[in-house]
């Protein structure tokens, strides 16, 4: 996990993320004559209230002037004044920096809104405009000044322009962008559809990034494909981990576990090369509320987000049971990326239980930090049981926990109660087990009612 040398501050960090164009209530699309709304501002009175549910940075979602989403940017250097100005930008880091919260944005790099004033520009130049190699263009034999060309686009949405990664001014624009938001005081960047770009191009970025920023986190948006190789040409710090976003809800749904184990294996094998972003929800899924079938079974997603290795992210809302499907049409998004209400005691009460579990749950996970970059094996898995067992990195493949740190988290998703043998567990630190006494002299069991889960300590 060498990526990571140099920035000792993310073996703590547990993000809380917000989508703020949603969240602030902003337009869906942005209005004519684009006047300034100050709606950033807001998210400074919950900056308190990712503390108390006890995360330690906010991941904010698209910042800069675009069209619509977010991620169809029109301007890097300006923020999108349906939320608010610079003005507003600095008070909003400078407000989580004094509450001891990092700050990570999120960095569209790999394409950009159609109706941006650069490919304006090369229109009216032609083929020979400074700004035409920025992008993947096609230019008819006969272009000229006012010839507008044909270009690439992200995954067939045409009002987003694939940049042309090959030109090295793109590397040193993205460099800039990068550099110019890090001096202004955040932490770190998610950079979105990472799978896109040619990992070489991060490494014509990324090491001039570091020069002047050795500690900012860089973590890259992954859904499929060789996590480890990516982030080993790279340069990311990191990517996400949808494979274990997937194997959660599913296997839960699903009633085999078998799938759960499986991408833990699998997570283990990560583990050896960097530290995943791990998540349950993000602005771009469906609800893990809405995911899981049985409500009875939806706490056991976090118990699992907090009792493996990676570096956490809770999607604004889950923590509070927010329902929402994505769906794939115009507006399909929309669901997903609610509004905050005016101020945390707005909330339902009908979700103050589940934040209160991940209340408890982020409270365990920050009292053993070492389970940033844990290892974890199962020690017992059926279709409706899961037990596995969390320790430090570096302990013996062939040992529990050598150093005396290790956590056993078991997971009963069935109907009926079951008793787990448990013989080096001391305490419960969460969930609604019980130790009890086993049939042989001085055995201890963990007995897991239906539908429950338990993490306990050694």
């Amino acid at each position: 996990m060498s990526n990571e040398a140099g920035r000792e501050w993310v073996r703590h960090a547990i993000w809380w993320q917000v989508f703020p164009l949603g969240a602030c209530g902003a337009e869906t699309v942005q209005p004519d004559h684009e006047p300034l709304q100050h709606r950033l501002p807001r998210l400074i009175d919950w900056l308190d209230y990712a503390i108390e549910l006890g995360c330690s940075g906010i991941s904010l979602g698209p910042l800069f002037r675009s069209y619509s989403h977010g991620y169809d940017t029109l301007d890097y250097y300006t923020v999108d004044p349906r939320l608010g100005d610079r003005a507003d930008f600095d008070a909003l880091v400078s407000a989580a920096h004094e509450r001891g919260l990092k700050v990570l944005l999120d960095g569209v790099f790999n394409h950009m809104g159609a109706g941006n004033d650069w490919f304006a520009e090369v229109v009216e130049q032609g083929p020979e405009s400074p700004r035409a190699p920025y992008f993947r263009l096609t230019w008819p034999a006969d272009a000229g000044p006012g010839t507008r060309p044909e270009y690439a686009d992200f995954e067939g949405h045409t009002g987003l322009m694939a940049f042309n990664h090959e030109d090295p001014r793109v590397a040193d624009l993205v460099t800039d962008i990068m550099c110019h938001w890090l001096e202004a005081g955040i932490d770190g960047w998610r950079l979105d559809a990472a799978y896109a770009v040619p990992p070489a191009f991060w490494t014509q970025v990324l090491p001039r990034v570091r020069e002047r920023f050795p500690h900012a986190y860089i973590v890259g948006e992954v859904i499929h494909g060789d996590y480890p190789a990516l982030v080993n040409t790279s340069g990311m710090d990191s990517v996400t981990q949808y494979e274990l976003w997937k194997a959660i809800w599913s296997s839960i749904n699903d009633r085999n576990f078998h799938e759960l184990e499986w991408a833990l294996r699998r997570h283990r094998e990560f583990m050896r090369t960097f530290v995943p972003q791990t998540f349950a929800g993000n602005h771009d899924v469906t609800r893990i509320a809405s995911h899981i079938a049985d409500p009875a079974n939806l706490t056991h997603v976090a118990a699992i987000l907090f009792t493996v290795g990676g570096t956490p992210s809770v999607y604004y809302g889950d923590e509070q049971g927010y329902h929402g499907v994505k769906e794939e049409r115009l507006g399909g998004d929309d669901q997903i990326r609610p509004v905050l209400p005016e101020s945390p005691s707005a909330f339902s009460v009908l979700g103050r239980w589940l934040h209160e579990e991940y209340r408890l749950l982020i409270g365990v996970r920050r009292r053993h930090p070492w389970l940033h970059d844990a290892v974890t094996r199962t020690r017992q898995v059926s279709n409706d049981v899961l037990v596995y067992e969390s320790v430090p990195s570096g302990e013996s493949d062939s040992a529990v926990g050598e150093s005396g740190a290790a956590l056993v988290t078991a997971l009963n998703i069935g109907d009926q109660h079951v008793r787990i043998a448990a013989a080096d567990v001391a305490e419960i630190l969460a969930g609604s087990g019980a130790l009890v006494a086993g049939e042989d002299a001085g055995s201890t069991m963990i007995e897991l009612p239906a539908h429950s889960w338990v993490v306990c300590g050694r």
